[in-house]
């Protein structure tokens, strides 16, 4: 590298440590503190009890100080005012019950168990909207004093980080767990268009593809949750419109009619007996009245006979869900046959020993290996219980 090269990379980790240091951020250590984003209030950009939106930023360094991930926090969705305002009594509708926490995973600081991601300017954004955000309703709600603003916490988060250096990347990753892997879907193309035309800009979903699937009754129940999510949110306006210029709002709550028109290369990392999408898309609770259910939700190992041929079904129609690999050769793929939701955010999961593998290559690797172009990272797992190397995890 050149000296005038290196002086510049150096002086903006000296910048970045400053801002870390003026936040009151922890730069060395993994306990990331946050940071609330009191000016937003202003543009109406709060949590749904009104409270300032928060992210936890660590700062890149050497060969990372340009590049970015964006990691959006997970934690399902309110459908209804009564179900988000229990939200507002803790951290998924509050700032005020949010607290520091530590980055490892895809999040990680060292080198070792996150070679690709590790010194890049790292970033947490919180979850305390209910909508992946998506909502954006201009009047607060008189009798819970709610709003629905996960849209605008959503760019006034990413404006702040715009204006921190992100409007400079070299190398981005918009990422998420659960609702924020649905959520890294959604705002994917977003995203890319505002960061630099010589960028390399990508996004990556773990545990988001929640996919159209069959209850055990034969309904679609879960279509029923979505259409209630985006009335009550108001989240038409902030869905991809490629996909709402098609089909019903509701259904471009499902990645499989988002994919088609994204223009931005997307990895999806899911296992195919995704926990939370078994209790909620398969058997949820209206459609598993007697309880029948309990055991082998509660753990795969406790599934009967006939339940474990009913999963196996489930698996093939969410595999059918998926995009076409031949015909997506920017589509990054690791579908494992694990019982988890959610695989990125905990070491255990992303890269460590005796983390998850499929075809002997391991989470972490194949997500670095996608980003980077180093080899064609597109793998789908054998059915349960082949996968020796599964770990149970429902970490966000």
């Amino acid at each position: 590298m050149a000296p005038a090269a290196t002086a510049t990379v150096s002086g903006a980790w000296l910048i970045r440590a400053a801002v870390a240091l003026v936040l009151g951020l922890t730069v060395a250590a993994e306990d990331v503190e946050m940071v609330f984003l009191k000016t937003a209030v202003a543009k109406g950009a709060v949590c749904l009890d009104g409270s300032p939106p928060v992210y936890h930023f660590a700062p890149g360094s050497g060969s990372g100080a340009n590049n970015w991930v964006v990691h959006m926090e997970g934690g399902g969705w309110c459908k209804t005012s009564e179900e988000c305002a229990v939200r507002k009594g803790n951290f998924r509708g509050s700032s005020k019950y949010m607290k520091p926490l530590s980055f490892s995973g895809i999040l990680g600081g060292n080198q070792k168990f996150n070679p690709d991601f590790y010194n890049w300017n790292r970033v947490k954004v919180r979850y305390c909207d209910g909508s992946s955000f998506t909502g954006d309703v201009e009047a607060v709600e008189p009798s819970t004093n709610l709003h629905y603003r996960g849209a605008r916490v959503w760019d006034a988060i990413i404006q702040d980080l715009l204006d921190k250096g992100m409007s400079k990347a070299e190398k981005a990753l918009l990422s998420g767990c659960s609702a924020g892997g649905l959520s890294a879907i959604l705002h994917c193309d977003k995203f890319s268009d505002l960061l630099p035309k010589s960028a390399t800009v990508k996004c990556f979903a773990d545990a988001g593809y929640f996919f159209d699937g069959t209850d055990i009754t034969g309904n679609k129940y879960v279509r029923k949750t979505y259409k209630d999510i985006v009335t009550l949110h108001e989240s038409v306006k902030n869905l991809p419109s490629s996909c709402t210029s098609k089909q019903t709002p509701e259904l471009c709550f499902f990645p499989q009619y988002v994919f088609p028109t994204l223009r931005t290369p997307l990895f999806i990392l899911n296992a195919a007996y995704d926990s939370w999408q078994i209790r909620n898309i398969l058997a949820p609770s209206p459609a598993d009245k007697s309880k029948a259910w309990a055991k082998c939700k509660a753990d795969i190992k406790g599934c009967s006979s006939s339940q474990l041929e009913t999963l196996q079904s489930f698996r093939k129609e969410f595999l059918a869900a998926l995009p076409d690999t031949g015909k997506s050769p920017s589509l990054g793929m690791f579908i494992d046959s694990c019982f988890a939701h959610c695989q990125s955010g905990a070491q255990d999961s992303w890269l460590d020993e005796g983390s998850p593998s499929v075809e002997k290559t391991q989470i972490g690797k194949a997500v670095g290996d996608w980003y980077f172009g180093r080899a064609v990272s597109q793998r789908t797992d054998c059915p349960y219980p082949c996968n020796k190397s599964c770990i149970d995890n429902e970490d966000d």
